[in-house]
């Protein structure tokens, strides 16, 4: 039997395969990671810390594009309903080394979705049909990511600098489309140079389809219409109060095939 974590650098895959090799040992265990060329540093130094730990090599694939560029070719900006970035740089990667490496009739892949996201379930297993899918941190005992954190960190882990300037995942390096106005703030403050790129990205996208399209939206008003990086960052800097920090977006790409 094989098994395959789809690792996503983030805590829970770190979980999920830590419970899978203490199951079934590490020989036939296959972290699978697909490199979306866009992840903070920390992803890879955590990703080699975790391999080494875990006494099992990363499997990396790549699309060889980043998120931007698949919003180009696609002429589409990925936005917090739909991000073809996940598609194209997370999922057919992996779906085509399963096809060349693996048989689904012996082969049981991981996601690292929790026991607060058992409603995302039913969709991924038939997403990822003719294999099947198992989702450990669903099950006893319940781990918060706090709580994982800090026993990776036991187990001479770094603790992702993501994670530590208060985003909700380690990936894309902060700047997943994704994500609400909270993340995009975020990433204004830790990293403004990330956040330009982003900003740019976007008005070359609007300009290239001679729309005004955005990432992000805006509700305020009761009227739901774009709102621009440039102007959240405009937002941020004039009327902080405008702001919705509540709206903190959501990753789960790697394991959303709605996504």
């Amino acid at each position: 039997m094989q098994h395959v974590v789809m690792w996503s650098g983030g805590i829970t895959s770190w979980a999920a395969a830590r419970h899978v090799i203490a199951e079934h040992g590490t020989e036939n265990v296959t972290l699978l990671f697909a490199d979306t060329l866009v992840e903070d540093e920390d992803l890879h130094t955590f990703n080699a810390q975790a391999s080494a730990q875990l006494g099992v090599p990363i499997t990396r694939v790549a699309d060889g594009r980043d998120p931007w560029q698949v919003f180009e070719d696609k002429r589409w900006l990925g936005n917090t309903r739909i991000a073809q970035c996940s598609l194209e740089l997370k999922l057919k990667p992996c779906e085509d080394w399963l096809e060349v490496n693996t048989d689904p009739a012996d082969t049981m892949l991981y996601v690292g979705i929790d026991w607060t996201e058992t409603h995302r379930l039913p969709a991924i297993v038939e997403g990822w049909k003719p294999w099947t899918v198992d989702a450990p941190l669903t099950r006893p005992p319940y781990y918060g990511k706090q709580q994982l954190r800090a026993e990776a960190r036991a187990a001479g882990l770094i603790d992702p600098r993501l994670y530590r300037y208060g985003f909700a995942h380690n990936n894309c390096g902060g700047g997943c489309v994704k994500g609400g106005q909270a993340q995009w703030a975020r990433l204004l403050e830790v990293f403004p140079e990330r956040y330009a790129r982003a900003e740019a990205a976007e008005q070359k996208m609007r300009d290239l389809l001679g729309k005004d399209v955005s990432i992000l939206r805006d509700r305020t008003g009761g009227e739901t219409k774009p709102l621009t990086l440039a102007a959240l960052r405009t937002r941020i800097e004039q009327q902080p109060d405008q702001l919705d920090l509540f709206d903190e977006g959501g990753c789960g790409c790697f394991t959303d095939l709605a996504a």
